[in-house]
């Protein structure tokens, strides 16, 4: 085939005067060398100068090429380049002439048609107009604007109107005291009279206070201000910072993301790549700049801009600013997490020093796909986070209200990020925020990058690529066989202990054998089985616990019950009484539990288990009070084993016997005292001996017969009947009642972390509540008489009855009352 080569030269030379040589260059290329071209070439080489065309069309005489068979069987054979064909060979028909190329303006030519006959093939052209593109250039360019005349190529342009002052939640202070300073002023200009001291006093009180406030703010407070709509943007810091800055655009895939910003520029003579998430300053920026989302083509253009420094040598500088990756469906049908991974994977690649900066906030991914530096700054207020403060809110407490607790155990801002080694240094703002001073945060902002720059391109390749693995390898360390902190220990989950279930068989085979063991001690009077018994509780205690678990997650009641867990745990850590409230909604999931739990499908195996630990709940006792009487009886004769007591015991029955006296009336004074006053000193020995294990003692033994007092059985009765009354009352209180159940919570309570000052301080409000009501007059008036009546009886009755027989003994308990 010929191949018309000035026809390809002149497009040649039309394509490098609109910058879009490329497929041609390629198939001039291929015609010279005597190689061929296939239709993708030509359809590449024909269709783009159509398109860089905008108010005038030229072209050759192509009237024999396009004739020519071989041009024919492409046009027929290929779809892909037959639109390009058409409308070149309709143009080529209408103005083409065999000297040269004649031009035909786009007005001229309308919504004409143009109809070619050839081989019965119609050829139909039609042109219509589009709207013209603005470029950003000025008509009248100014050759000595900062950062030079390329400058007027960015869109972005200084607001035409000033930014609307916003204040945040906790700037509320702060308004009365502008407010006060605006009308001084106003009364000094409209009377003429000097407020100068009143103004300075105001303007001095008014730096204070915004001081104060910004000195303490809260991580909330400070996610407020970095998202703060007036807080300088990514190009307002680049335009403070550069002497020279020009935009670089388009990822060369067709895409031209506004969220992702890219260029070079100059620092003190040292050239820098910039990229940036760029926010707008206004409703209809944001809108164009999608709210500083980027989408995969932003991360895919900066992704283009990285390898561009790295072959060039220059250092990379990066402006962190966005609450995320854009997150919809034709962003994930794009590859948004393949633009971002490959975006991590080639950061630690690169060659050349990479300082990133958080201006505003960085969330998650999105914030993270240019942010694999060596150094990672942060301005004083922004924020770093993997979930937004709402997200996080709203995943574990439920609700976007939590969004302060979130705030603060995320630990977002960036002292803590220091703290945490993820970020390398602050970069201060002045007080109100960057937007307060823009100018003065980006001279800061250049000093830093100025400083970490002289100690990043100290360093080789080796070690700088090295210097940046480290960064992110040394994150989330962690020593093994430290002891944790008991602070940070109460945050952490429990271990969950996966317990293994017993069948019932076993289970009542092994309390049988521990029931076996107690009766064999009790036999014996050996001292029982402690040990196996109380692991048997405790193994019974964990099956019962765990149906519970299962019979309330059947039931969905679990939710509920955690719920109630966290309100009790933070009444408890605080050290607070219960509140009615929560009081309330126990009582009603106890009572809700109680009512279904009898529909729960493991109710049959739960009340087997609970009869079961009730069963050996019950011979634990008895074991306990086998081994306590056993162990009151081993000090009973420790006493009565004693040389003094068994000396006196003996001198005593000698004499009762050598004055042959026959009952105790029988003997004289002298002798009756000396067995008295030996009794007593018993019952001191033995009551001591009974304290020191832990026992209270509440009866003593008389000698008096049980008809003596029998006359007064009625009467204590009814006393006893109406103690039980009215402590039955007070106790039925709700207020009482309440302190009751909190007593019965603590004391549930594991040892290591039961409140021991709070159970004394219950438990010596409910004996006070009792002993008030219990000391009203009438039933003390009763007590009082009672209480003479019987050691009257007593007195008159103590030598009358009495008898040295041990069948005549009885217990009788004696009444004692406190009235405080």
């Amino acid at each position: 085939m010929e191949t018309d080569f000035g026809s390809l030269s002149l497009l040649y030379d039309c394509h490098k005067k609109y910058r879009h040589t490329h497929s041609l260059y390629k198939v001039r290329k291929q015609t010279k060398q005597g190689l061929s071209f296939g239709p993708d070439d030509l359809h590449e080489a024909l269709h783009f100068p159509l398109l860089a065309f905008n108010n005038f069309i030229a072209l050759p005489a192509f009237s024999n090429y396009f004739l020519s068979p071989w041009i024919s069987r492409i046009f027929f054979v290929s779809p892909k380049i037959s639109h390009s064909l058409r409308r070149l060979h309709s143009l080529s028909e209408f103005g083409s002439s065999s000297n040269g190329v004649t031009g035909i303006p786009l007005k001229t030519l309308g919504k004409t048609r143009f109809v070619v006959k050839r081989r019965d093939a119609s050829i139909v052209a039609k042109l219509r107009k589009v709207k013209k593109h603005e470029y950003p250039w000025a008509a009248d360019p100014d050759p000595n604007v900062k950062g030079g005349v390329l400058t007027h190529l960015s869109h972005f342009k200084p607001l035409k109107e000033k930014q609307k002052p916003v204040t945040l939640e906790f700037e509320r202070p702060l308004i009365d005291l502008e407010r006060k300073i605006v009308d001084v002023r106003k009364m000094a200009n409209e009377t003429g009279l000097d407020f100068s001291d009143q103004i300075i006093s105001l303007e001095t009180k008014y730096q204070q206070v915004l001081k104060e406030l910004y000195l303490h703010l809260t991580p909330i407070q400070r996610v407020n201000i970095a998202r703060h709509p007036n807080r300088p943007t990514f190009l307002d810091h680049v335009f403070n910072i550069t002497d020279k800055f020009v935009e670089l655009h388009g990822d060369r895939a067709g895409y031209d993301d506004p969220a992702v910003v890219t260029g070079i520029g100059t620092i003190d003579g040292r050239r820098y790549m910039f990229i940036g998430q760029q926010k707008g300053r206004n409703t209809k920026e944001n809108i164009q700049r999608n709210f500083g989302m980027p989408t995969p083509h932003g991360y895919r253009k900066a992704l283009r801009m990285m390898y561009y420094a790295d072959h060039h040598g220059f250092p990379i500088v990066t402006f962190i600013d966005t609450p995320g990756a854009y997150a919809d469906l034709k962003s994930e049908e794009l590859g948004q997490g393949e633009a971002i991974a490959h975006n991590l994977r080639t950061m630690f690649g690169l060659k050349v020093p990479i300082v990133s900066i958080v201006i505003g906030e960085g969330g998650s991914g999105g914030a993270l796909a240019i942010g694999c530096a060596n150094k990672l700054l942060m301005l004083e207020n922004a924020v770093f986070y993997v979930a937004s403060p709402e997200a996080c809110a709203a995943i574990l407490w439920k609700s976007a209200k939590a969004s302060p607790k979130a705030a603060e155990k995320l630990r977002i801002t960036a002292p803590e990020l220091c703290k945490l080694q993820i970020c390398d240094g602050i970069i201060p703002e002045p007080p109100g925020g960057a937007h307060a001073g823009p100018a003065w945060t980006s001279q800061q902002i250049k000093a830093a990058i100025n400083e970490n720059m002289d100690e990043l391109m100290a360093m080789d390749t080796e070690e700088l690529l090295k210097h940046r693995t480290h960064k992110f390898r040394k994150l989330g360390g962690f020593q093994e066989g430290v002891p944790i902190d008991p602070k940070k220990k109460v945050n952490m989950k429990k271990k969950e202990q996966t317990i293994l279930r017993t069948s019932n068989a076993e289970l009542e085979g092994e309390i049988e054998k521990v029931k076996q063991q107690i009766l064999k001690a009790k036999e014996s009077s050996t001292k029982p089985p402690e040990s196996a018994l109380k692991n048997m509780v405790e193994k019974l205690k964990k099956e019962v616990y765990h149906e519970y678990s299962e019979a309330i997650k059947s039931l969905g009641l679990k939710d509920r019950l955690e719920m109630l867990r966290e309100e009790v745990s933070k009444v408890n850590s605080r050290d607070q009484t219960m509140n009615p409230v929560l009081m309330d909604k126990i009582e009603k999931l106890k009572h809700e539990l109680n009512q279904s739990l009898s529909a729960a499908p493991n109710y049959t195996i739960l009340k087997h288990k609970l009869d079961m630990l009730k069963d050996l709940s019950t011979a634990k006792s008895q074991s306990k009070a086998v081994t306590m009487k056993q162990e009151v009886n081993m000090k009973f004769n420790e006493i009565m084993g004693r040389p003094e007591i068994s000396e006196k015991l003996e001198a005593l029955e000698a004499e009762v016997q050598k004055s042959g006296s026959s009952s105790f009336v029988d003997l004289d004074q002298g002798l009756k005292d000396k067995i008295l006053n030996l009794k007593r000193e018993v019952e001191l020995e033995m009551i001591s001996a009974i304290e020191s294990l832990s026992l209270n003692v509440e009866a003593v033994t008389s000698n008096a017969k049980p008809t003596s007092l029998s006359i007064f059985k009625d009467k204590v009765d009814s006393l006893n009947e109406g103690i039980n009354k009215k402590i039955q009352d007070v106790v039925n209180s709700s207020e009482l009642k309440n302190m009751i159940e909190l007593l019965k919570l603590e004391t549930a309570k594991p040892a290591d972390i039961r409140s021991k000052s709070k159970i004394e301080a219950l438990e010596q409000e409910i004996k006070q509540r009792l002993s008030e009501a219990i000391s009203s007059s009438e039933l003390k008036e009763k007590h009082e008489e009672l209480k003479a009546e019987i050691s009257e009886a007593i007195q008159s009755s103590a030598g009358a009855n009495g008898s040295l027989q041990r069948e005549t003994k009885h217990a009788e308990p004696k009444l004692e009352m406190n009235f405080a």
